[in-house]
């Protein structure tokens, strides 16, 4: 089977592709292509006969008609989105309608697994939120996810795709260098202070993350694609299960892992900016429909940062 990933060069995207090289099928079908979409690529991509790297815009995108599985990941990340107008709504509303478009005329209609986000939600809010709470995105990089939940939704109801929309929580720890998300702070303020480097954190210590591992974001989105069609009738959007860590836990947890010193490398410089973006999302969830269907949590903060730190190779002490 041929799979599509766009956004293939990314964090996430090129963390997948590696899993699914590694299963060497989905569905029970063996991955005979696998071609990844995006600016730009990391340099230890593992050299796979059956992998294909497209360096292109998602707008200018062309799919050969047998693809069978899509996972679309690519956008322009939450702050990006938020300082940029018009590039978020090019490549976050627009290239995901073209790909919609262009994935109309394969042969069969492909399974199509879309990243959305809880950015989806947003000013006044329950305490806990749960499947029936209604999307009011506050920032434009969540009004665009919404309305490519129901774009995905829509061609699903024409019969065009099997689509099925995974609204992420934060993702930590993400490896590599800070991007322009709202959340990257997350990450930074464990992954630097790791490195051995100084990180700056734009929010209060109180300040509340709804977060989901890499490796289980991974397996969610795989996950996803291999429930059949009728898990998804009473909905084509799902609130993957996370944690809840304030900033104060996860530097707590962090200090337990790698030791006080560590924990102290974060100094805490308030952004206004970023505040705004990250005070209109959500900090708790109830996800009884998406622990139904087979999606996990983490265990705790402390094992997503232990994980990262098996992961990363990084010696303690």
């Amino acid at each position: 089977m041929k799979i599509l990933i766009t956004g293939g060069g990314g964090f996430l995207g090129s963390r997948l592709a590696r899993a699914l090289l590694a299963r060497g099928e989905l569905g029970g079908r063996a991955i005979s292509k696998l071609a990844l979409v995006d600016g730009a690529f990391p340099d230890d991509l593992p050299a796979d006969p059956r992998l294909e790297i497209v360096k292109g815009d998602v707008c200018e995108l062309e799919v050969d008609r047998d693809t069978a599985a899509v996972f679309h990941l690519a956008a322009v990340v939450s702050g990006a989105a938020e300082a940029d107008f018009d590039l978020g709504m090019r490549v976050n509303l627009e290239g995901t309608r073209r790909l919609l478009e262009r994935l109309r005329r394969c042969e069969r209609a492909p399974r199509v697994v879309f990243a959305s986000s809880v950015a989806a939600f947003g000013g006044e809010l329950p305490p806990v939120l749960d499947d029936s709470t209604t999307p009011a995105p506050q920032t434009s990089y969540g009004t665009q996810k919404v309305i490519g939940e129901y774009l995905v939704s829509e061609y699903s109801r024409k019969g065009t795709i099997d689509g099925r929309s995974l609204r992420l929580p934060t993702i930590v720890v993400r490896a590599g260098k800070p991007n322009a998300a709202a959340s990257s702070f997350a990450s930074g303020i464990i992954r630097e202070p790791l490195n051995g480097v100084v990180a700056q954190c734009p929010v209060a210590p109180q300040t509340g993350v709804w977060l989901l591992s890499p490796r289980r974001v991974v397996e969610a989105f795989i996950h996803a694609h291999e429930l059949p069609p009728a898990a998804w009738q009473s909905g084509r959007v799902v609130n993957l299960p996370g944690i809840t860590a304030s900033v104060a836990e996860m530097l707590e947890a962090l200090g337990r892992v790698a030791g006080a010193e560590v924990a102290g490398l974060v100094q805490f410089k308030p952004d206004a900016r970023i505040q705004s973006i990250v005070k209109t999302w959500p900090v708790r969830f109830r996800t009884a429909r998406a622990l139904a269907m087979g999606f996990r949590a983490d265990d705790g903060i402390e094992s997503v940062i232990r994980d990262y730190v098996a992961d990363a190779g990084i010696r303690l002490g």
